[in-house]
């Protein structure tokens, strides 16, 4: 098969930590770099991103430098879809790096299969103590619920797959990145693609090598963000986040709401409920922690206790304050739409 021109777009924002790993996997790909252009695109970073790309120029002139003055990960898309000269597509994130076939991988799983997005399996990797002991825990079912892109090891049709490689022409039929999505543009874009009659496809060949939080409050941001947006994102787009997007909340829900029945009317049916479910919980808990010990070495286990609990919680409550901004986050899209509608 002849490989086409391709235009690789990566977001990026304060990423001086990751970007010269993922450039160097991005150079080593075995797709000829004279059919390639990179067009990072440059969320305000206040760190040395610019200045790192602006050098790495000078050895790899495919790189183009693009500014994103509001910053999100729609926006920069956007921009780089309006900018890129060639009809395929793949989206990267800086804070990942690439095996030397993706690139030909996405591309020929692309055009030889019946599909309009093309994508692979996340490989969590983590950087010290901590940062693998995340990584692991985001490799287990209790981790991640059921996220396909992350345990599978067959090729198929899926709703989601994470980042992608698309024909530009889809953008044309369907729009671009829906520009409310802090979070979850993916999703919202691979659900409309299906909602189109489009179809995703997955090739557990394709590898990204995705480092994840090294720090337990980052982690916990990261969770706390993630439970937030999606219920924003099922709001805005019903249909495009899955029953397992919300497991976190009801968990925090239901612990809340049989531990104040319990107080309140010190029956022991609640306290039962809460001990059953939190039962439960924690054999699941020290299960998984115990499997990643068993492999990882016992200093492993009691992180990955409070891991687990820490991180759930952290999303679940994320999905609360999520619910709780629902009507000041609907205000201010009606408040946009009149705005713009006023200056048109």
């Amino acid at each position: 098969m002849q490989l086409p021109f391709i235009s690789v777009i990566l977001p990026v924002r304060n990423e001086e930590k990751y970007i010269e790993a993922c450039v160097a996997s991005i150079f080593k790909q075995d797709y000829p770099a004279e059919l390639m252009e990179v067009i990072f695109v440059d969320g305000c970073s206040q760190d040395r991103t610019v200045a790192l790309l602006e050098e790495m120029k000078k050895t790899y002139p495919q790189i183009v430098v693009l500014h994103n003055p509001n910053k999100t990960v729609p926006y920069a898309m956007n921009i780089g879809i309006r900018a890129c000269k060639y009809d395929v597509i793949i989206r990267l994130d800086a804070h990942a790096e690439y095996p030397e076939d993706y690139f030909r991988l996405s591309v020929e799983t692309l055009l030889t299969k019946d599909c309009d997005n093309a994508g692979g399996v996340f490989e969590t990797r983590g950087r010290g103590f901590m940062g693998e002991a995340i990584a692991e825990m985001l490799k287990t079912p209790l981790g991640v619920g059921n996220a396909t892109y992350r345990l599978t090891q067959e090729d198929g049709y899926v709703d989601t797959v994470p980042f992608g490689c698309w024909r530009k022409e889809l953008f044309d039929r369907i729009g671009g990145f829906d520009e409310r999505m802090t979070r979850n543009q993916d999703n919202e874009l691979n659900h409309r693609i299906r909602k189109t009659g489009g179809k995703v496809y997955l090739n557990h060949n394709i590898r990204v090598l995705y480092y994840c939080r090294d720090t337990i409050k980052g982690i916990c941001r990261m969770g706390y963000m993630n439970g937030k947006w999606n219920v924003i994102t099922m709001t805005l787009v019903p249909g495009s986040m899955g029953v397992r997007h919300f497991v976190p909340l009801a968990f925090v829900v239901s612990t809340i709401g049989l531990l104040l029945l319990t107080l309140l009317t010190r029956s022991m049916l609640f306290g039962g409920l809460l001990a059953l479910e939190w039962g439960a919980y924690l054999l699941l808990d020290f299960f998984y922690s115990y499997q990643i010990a068993k492999e990882k070495g016992v200093k492993f286990f009691p992180v990955e206790v409070i891991l687990y609990p820490a991180f759930h919680f952290a999303y679940g409550f994320g999905s609360l304050v999520g619910i709780a901004n629902l009507p000041k986050f609907l205000k201010a899209e009606r408040d946009k739409k009149k705005t713009g509608k006023e200056n048109a």
